[in-house]
């Protein structure tokens, strides 16, 4: 069953009028625009209620089959069963009410970066010119974004940039990653967020980027460095965050590049001496990754450990939070409570056999801190400018 959310009208004499649907028990990633061939008006039975409403309809035959095949593969990889209203707080209904409402119809369906074409999830607040069409085109180095094919083409031919602005920190055979801070790039960043904001739900960041530091990775060839994805954290975290946003385009996810991010993070983080956490609440799939992750590394600090461990020793080690140590420990059954704190319990036979398994094994893509060139700054409260740590 589709629920119509919006009607698009006809430009065109030849076109029929467009429906954004929101398929009823399935995540909004996949609301999409249908023409009516593919829609038919719903039955009492289908629907299970009392008589017919209007703004829900049932699919055609074939394009059933495709929402069988195709969508409710995509609606599985994210596991995202959102909390009824009557489940939350009534602050945070407030608030998801509030932000469904401004996000309800995604009218840009199509984003053409580099050579991928690729299906947008969200709405983004692009500016009205732009974001009220259906497909938009973006420059994989400058990050301008154009609403027609021919001005995309054209701008090919003058942009003289090819790789992120900003200093590179990491370069490894075609893998390298930018440092650009958001003050002294705050339309590229701002560009940044609104292309993130395509792929997810409830990003807020979009135009207050100075306090923000963004870390872009690309891989490289002979023709620049293609944007795969990044992160962003604050200059200064009140919270001890070690990371605010974390995106990996969808032609680039399942290659592990999504826990390269993450240990770069934890990484920059032992740098500069910090303990910390990414931003909270995580996506159910940011739970998914950042759990996987956090059970690798403290499987493979006990791996390698002789003696005796505690949480504020993996916490030292690791630059994980305790809060998350445990979290993680007692999801993999490693830690019971005794007098009063928290004991790892642990035989070598119970780490090997989880290592070895699909969900805890080595990353495919780890990062080699040989080749990362990276020094702390501190940031003044007043100005965000960088000091050098001494």
């Amino acid at each position: 069953l589709a629920e119509i959310i919006h009607i698009r009208p006809s430009l065109s004499d030849d076109a029929g009028s467009r429906y954004y649907v929101h398929y009823v028990g399935y995540d909004r990633r996949l609301d999409e625009w249908l023409g009516i061939d593919r829609l038919k008006p719903a039955s009492v039975k289908e629907t299970n209620e009392a008589s017919i409403r209007p703004d829900i309809w049932s699919l055609t035959e074939n394009q059933e089959r495709k929402v069988t095949r195709n969508q409710k593969r995509k609606h599985d990889e994210i596991n995202h069963i959102q909390k009824t209203y009557a489940e939350m707080d009534p602050t945070t209904a407030a608030l998801e009410k509030e932000h469904e409402a401004i996000t309800k119809v995604k009218y840009i369906d199509k984003v053409q970066i580099g050579k991928y074409e690729i299906d947008a999830w969200y709405y983004s607040p692009f500016p009205d010119e732009y974001g009220k069409q259906s497909k938009i085109w973006i420059c994989e180095y400058c990050l301008k974004y154009m609403k027609f094919e021919n001005t995309f083409k054209h701008h090919l031919t003058i942009c003289n940039q090819r790789q992120p602005p900003g200093g590179e920190i990491y370069r490894k055979c075609s893998l390298s990653v930018f440092e650009v801070d958001g003050k002294n790039h705050k339309l590229y960043c701002q560009n940044m967020c609104l292309l993130a904001k395509l792929f997810l739900d409830h990003k807020t960041l979009y135009f207050d980027v100075e306090p923000f530091l963004f870390y872009q990775l690309t891989e490289v060839d002979e023709d620049g460095c293609h944007i795969v994805g990044y992160f962003s954290k604050e200059k200064e975290s009140a919270d001890g965050n070690n990371l605010a946003c974390l995106l990996i385009l969808p032609p680039h996810q399942r290659k592990g590049y999504g826990k390269f991010l993450i240990a770069l993070s934890y990484e920059l983080a032992k740098m500069e001496r910090k303990i910390g956490s990414p931003e909270k609440p995580l996506s159910d799939l940011g739970k998914l990754t950042y759990r996987s992750y956090w059970s690798w590394v403290l499987l493979e600090a006990l791996k390698d450990f002789r003696g005796t461990l505690t949480v504020r020793d993996l916490c030292q080690m690791t630059c994980i939070t305790e809060e998350d140590i445990i979290g993680t420990l007692q999801s993999l059954n490693m830690t019971k409570y005794w007098k009063g704190q928290h004991v790892i319990c642990v035989t070598p036979k119970q780490i090997e056999e989880l290592l070895s398994s699909p969900e805890y094994r080595k990353p495919q893509i780890t990062l080699d801190t040989r080749y990362l060139r990276w020094s702390s700054q501190k940031y003044s409260q007043a100005t965000k400018t960088p000091q050098k740590s001494k």
